[in-house]
């Protein structure tokens, strides 16, 4: 299993500032940080839609040949800053890494499989951290749960993760449980009625005070 890596050509940049990365997004441009193995940080400006397009095939954990202005240096995607409303990419921070070398990323958690009839699937984590080959790191981890009984609870621990890749998470942390669907659908009548119950005496309240106007 190897990450596919994704070139890049980006250059420097030596403005700062609000102003300056307002200014960058303007023209299409990504402010990232580049850091690690001990360096100065390196601030660059990545093309905003190539970059938006390596994450899209290769997920968070993007390892990146960049190109810096005729230098070739390789870096994990550490952080993405999205704006909340716009969905544009805001900034970037990447790592540099070097062939393998080990690093620390969090793997997306996949749920797939229909339970036993009558059961609710409940996944309590969407993410696992890992420890990994920077080149190879895989892209997803897949929880089955075809047929799965009431009762049923998966812990870190129990994941089943590719070769030479190790859990760093705590091994007990809860991923995915499976518990009875009446149950849950109870509750959730019970809060309705209490929902329903609060408006009913508001509105009596409000009457009230009207007679009593």
């Amino acid at each position: 299993m190897a990450t596919q890596t994704s070139k890049l050509s980006v250059s420097t940049r030596t403005e700062k500032g609000k102003g300056a990365a307002r200014r960058a997004r303007r023209e299409g441009k990504v402010p990232a940080v580049l850091y690690g193995h001990g360096t100065d940080p390196q601030h660059l400006h990545l093309p905003a839609r190539e970059f938006a397009a390596i994450l899209r095939n290769s997920g968070l954990n993007a390892v990146i040949d960049l190109d810096i202005e005729g230098s070739s240096q390789l870096a994990l995607t550490k952080q993405v800053d999205v704006h909340p409303i716009r969905n544009y990419i805001e900034h970037a921070d990447l790592l540099i890494v070097r062939r393998g070398e080990k690093v620390t990323v969090e793997i997306a958690i996949i749920v797939e499989g229909d339970a036993a009839p009558g059961t609710l699937v409940v996944q309590d984590a969407s993410v696992v951290e890992v420890e990994a080959d920077a080149l190879s790191i895989p892209e997803q981890i897949v929880v089955s749960v075809e047929g799965a009984e009431i009762g049923l609870s998966v812990h870190a621990a129990d994941l089943d993760l590719p070769e030479g890749v190790t859990l760093t998470a705590d091994p007990e942390t809860l991923i995915v449980s499976v518990t009875e669907a009446q149950l849950a659908a109870t509750e959730s009548e019970a809060d309705g009625s209490a929902d329903a119950a609060g408006e009913g005496d508001a509105e009596a309240t409000a009457e009230a005070t009207e007679e009593s106007e």
